[in-house]
């Protein structure tokens, strides 16, 4: 490899990244993330990116996407001998000015402790430490997903790093939660020249000061303490003003949404954006027993069935076990989801139980009614299709990565609601982290829209049970 002939001033500031196969079937894109620095692709790599191809998983899709990039990089670059290295700035979609080289002859150094040789992953090790031999003076990194594999590398001596560049967030303490509360002497602060109107039903104020340029459109604001607790939203906002629209309470029992009211104020808020028809896209954090699903499910059908505004509810999920996987399930694409959507089955069976009047003969027929109005769908089978005048709720969504994500909310057509449940502390999909994935990627990206709201619920209302199950386990 002639890389050695680049100069030494440009070798020492600029490291070498050796890939790991898991970096780039996890990210094709993964390619052109590494800015001004070189990347060097061993040959095992290549060969397990072949073996992986196979198959419609998300897994194989992206080996396939992977070796495009490299086809595409090799045929362009025909001009530049492959061991002087390939610039990555013919694609200059993520302004990567590096160089990619690619293992161009055979390698042979002893590994220390005599790894077997026959393993890829040593293969790759032998890989680092012959590029370390080369250039001594030259940071040589390895990046690769797979934990022990860092390890190996670790205990070998050599620099390894996780693969950081999907993270949206290095801390997800830092993930916004779609509230503010206001300090004691907010009124103060703010107060002076403050304007307040009425507008179909609704309280406004126009507030000036510090504060207003921390909030974004969407987010709830709340003072506590008083006669009357405050809560409120935020509907415009510039550096110096913002202007607050005082909630409707759904914590009282004559704005009951399906029978449902609000227990907390977290669960009030998510009520206000569920029931707003000026949001359509909502997300909603929280671990077991917030009532994410209850919530969203009442809300989706008062809308469907007492408001006409949808013409049906459209529920899908991540088929991800919790378990051991249990085998092909029989029949249709509903009848086969039908074990993923025992969530729905509770809070429908929950809802059923509020109207106690109708009797046995009339909870019948509403059940019947209700499950004619909501549709059990794959998520494998979204691709391509487009909704119009639906309320689509994707559960589980911490198991979808960004892509997916991004795949099914470009689903939605004129007059849907797209609505997201789930909580980052449950992933169960491999390779995904609370950082990277596709719920946390949203809810950073659309917090602030007109269109969007976020809330995180706080407060389990499942049973003492539950909550000191979750507090203690």
């Amino acid at each position: 490899m002639s890389a050695a002939k680049k100069s030494k001033g440009k070798a020492q500031q600029t490291k070498l990244f050796v890939l790991d196969t898991n970096v780039l079937m996890h990210d094709p894109t993964s390619l052109f993330r590494f800015e001004e620095h070189d990347i060097y692709l061993p040959m095992m790599t290549l060969e397990e990116l072949d073996n992986n191809k196979k198959g419609m998983s998300e897994v194989a899709r992206n080996a396939r996407q992977a070796s495009r990039f490299l086809d595409e990089l090799v045929t362009v670059s025909h001009e530049t001998a492959i061991e002087d290295g390939i610039p990555l700035a013919t694609r200059n979609e993520h302004a990567a000015t590096g160089h990619l080289f690619l293992q161009t002859q055979a390698i042979n150094t002893e590994l220390p402790l005599r790894l077997p040789v026959g393993k890829s992953d040593n293969q790759i090790l032998g890989v680092v430490m012959y590029l370390q031999q080369v250039f001594p003076k030259r940071e040589v990194i390895l990046v690769s997903k797979d934990i022990n594999m860092r390890i190996k590398a670790r205990a070998l001596g050599f620099a390894a790093e996780d693969y950081f560049n999907d993270k949206v967030l290095e801390d997800t303490d830092l993930l916004y939660t779609g509230m503010l509360e206001l300090p004691a002497d907010f009124w103060d602060k703010h107060g002076k020249g403050m304007e307040s109107w009425q507008e179909s039903g609704r309280a406004f104020y126009r507030v000036n000061g510090p504060l207003c340029n921390a909030m974004l459109v969407n987010q709830f604001v709340y003072q506590e303490g008083g006669e009357k607790p405050f809560y409120a939203i935020v509907k415009q906002q510039t550096a110096k003003q913002a202007v607050l629209e005082v909630l409707k309470d759904f914590s009282h029992h004559k704005n009951n949404v399906w029978g449902i009211t609000a227990r907390n104020r977290e669960q009030n808020f998510a009520l206000n954006l569920l029931m707003n028809p000026d949001i359509d896209f909502i997300t909603l954090l929280g671990q077991a027993g917030t009532g994410k699903t209850l919530l969203t499910l009442a809300a989706s059908l008062a809308q469907t069935l007492e408001h006409k505004i949808f013409s049906e509810i459209i529920m899908t999920r991540v088929t991800v076990p919790v378990g051991e996987d249990i085998g092909f399930l029989p029949g249709t694409e509903e009848e086969k989801m039908a074990p993923w959507m025992g969530a729905l089955e509770d809070n429908l069976d929950v809802l059923n139980q509020n109207d106690q009047e109708a009797g046995e003969w009339g909870r019948a027929a509403t059940r019947d009614l209700i499950r004619s109005r909501i549709k059990v769908k794959s998520l494998n089978f979204m691709r391509g299709r487009t909704f119009i005048n639906k309320f689509l709720i994707i559960d589980e969504a911490q198991n979808l990565t960004p892509k997916q994500m991004k795949t099914l909310i470009t689903r939605a057509g004129p007059g849907t609601k797209v609505v997201c449940l789930g909580n980052i502390a449950q992933i169960d999909t491999p390779y995904l982290t609370e950082g990277s994935s596709g719920l946390t990627y949203v809810v950073d990206r659309f917090k602030g829209w007109g269109h969007s709201g976020h809330i995180t619920l706080q407060r389990g209302e499942r049973s003492r049970l539950a909550d000191y199950a979750a507090e203690v386990l």
